[in-house]
């Protein structure tokens, strides 16, 4: 049976990396009405998708009988991207956008497997014709279906920004919904979550599936960059729709680990050019956190962590958290802290899933990047931001204006204590704490 991978959007939108892919080779002629025809544009369209899932098995794995198309040997799922099986026969296959009305395919085939390059979430209908008649048509509709949810290899903040989103694809499709996720985030998900299956495998015996990450330059396998959206949101734009996902709601499964009150703070992140790198500056912080009576708990997984020239480690004045404890277990810490500390990092994603008030140092992001918190900090009088402009990529160059200058990582290395403090002491205000200082003078 012939393989054919067929495009929603016009194949002149993805000129750009069809030809970088082909690099070298003569530029493909992409007005021609049987491009995609062509044995050149399949084989690209096949690297593609292969090198999106680094994993031949959602390349070639069996179609799924979860949709009854009444036709022997015709299959049908949406298992990551839209998949037909088309026996031999006169058959002819439309295929389009339910809601744009957009058509995206519309072919005499016959003994052809269709599979969609496009892999996020489109309203596909699909009808067929055979010996002229129409004998089928299914539009894509989630309600009652299960749907299987893949997070691949990518960050704790990652993940933890973006289930806000599938809860809400969840809900406004009531569909099933299963999450295959990292065993270190299955009980904190569960929790947070319990109408997701927590799925051991990936499988393709769902109606629908989605691969969820941070997409750069992905076109078009997905429709984004995820670095024009905050963190998170990606994920509504992957699974079709737009609205900003609510927070969850956090109950405790145990009580604080001390009757002191307690800040909570974390100086690591997934690289050391994301830490807050002033000089000293979390010692600073800390003596001054203590000053005011509170107890400082350093909740990393690592005490220090070195990069180049660049070292990070437990400021010394905070009591010592640190260690590769369970994702629950830093969560209830949080919910009774005061407040917390941290860096654009999973742990401050951790935070604000458990409405820890959250003190948030990055300037290498945008402000919009993260999740809103009016405690955001950062210097922006340097060079910063560049996390999220799609021009460069600081995750490969760290630092991509500046890198080797004396401005390097200006972005992190010029913000002040005094800037924290006064991001701490707004929210000690707002927020109306009662440092453990003034109960003493009482």
């Amino acid at each position: 049976m012939k393989e054919f991978i067929f495009c929603a959007r016009n194949i002149e939108d993805y000129i750009k990396p069809i030809n970088q892919a082909a690099a070298g080779k003569e530029p493909l002629d992409l007005t021609d009405e049987n491009i995609l025809e062509n044995d050149e544009v399949q084989e690209l369209f096949a690297a593609v998708i292969k090198s999106h899932f680094n994993d031949e098995n959602f390349v070639d794995a069996p179609i799924s009988n979860v949709i009854d198309t009444g036709l022997d040997g015709v299959k049908l799922d949406f298992n990551f991207g839209l998949r037909l099986k088309i026996p031999a026969g006169n058959f002819h296959v439309k295929i389009s956008d339910f809601d744009s009305e957009l058509i995206f395919f519309d072919k005499d085939i016959s003994d052809v497997r269709l599979t969609s390059l496009e892999k996020y979430f489109i309203r596909w209908q699909v009808e067929l014709f055979l010996d002229g008649e129409k004998v089928f048509v299914h539009t894509f509709n989630l309600r009652d279906r299960k749907v299987l949810i893949n997070f691949p290899k990518i960050g704790m903040g990652d993940i933890v920004s973006m289930l806000p989103y599938v809860e809400e694809f969840r809900r406004q499709n009531n569909c099933a919904v299963a999450v295959k996720i990292p065993e270190y985030l299955r009980e904190f998900t569960k929790h947070l979550y319990p109408k997701f299956e927590l799925a051991d495998e990936i499988n393709f015996n769902n109606y629908a599936a989605f691969n969820l990450f941070m997409p750069m330059n992905l076109l078009p396998v997905w429709s984004e960059d995820f670095r024009n959206y905050p963190m998170g949101k990606i994920a509504g734009v992957a699974l079709g729709f737009n609205e900003i996902a609510p927070n969850p709601k956090f109950n405790p499964t145990a009580p604080p680990v001390t009757n002191d009150k307690y800040v909570c703070i974390a100086v690591q992140a997934s690289a050391v050019e994301k830490g807050w790198l002033y000089h000293d500056g979390w010692n600073i912080v800390v003596k001054y956190l203590k000053s005011l009576g509170y107890r400082v708990f350093c909740i990393d997984r690592d005490k220090e962590n070195l990069s180049g020239r660049i070292k990070i480690v437990k400021p010394e004045g905070a009591e010592d958290f640190t260690g590769n404890l369970p994702i629950m277990e830093r969560a209830n810490m949080l919910y009774h802290a005061e407040f917390f500390i941290g860096l654009g990092s999973g742990l401050s994603w951790i935070a604000n899933a458990v409405n820890c008030p959250t003190v948030l140092i990055s300037g290498f992001s945008q402000d919009w990047a993260e999740f809103y918190t009016p405690y955001r900090v950062a210097n922006r009088l340097v060079c910063n931001g560049c996390f999220n402009d799609i021009r460069v990529s600081f995750m490969k160059d760290k630092c991509p204006y500046r890198k080797d200058t004396l401005r390097e990582l200006e972005c992190q290395k010029d913000i002040s204590p005094r800037q924290v403090i006064n991001a701490v002491e707004s929210l000690i205000i707002e927020k109306k704490l009662t440092p453990p200082i003034f109960n003493q003078r009482n």
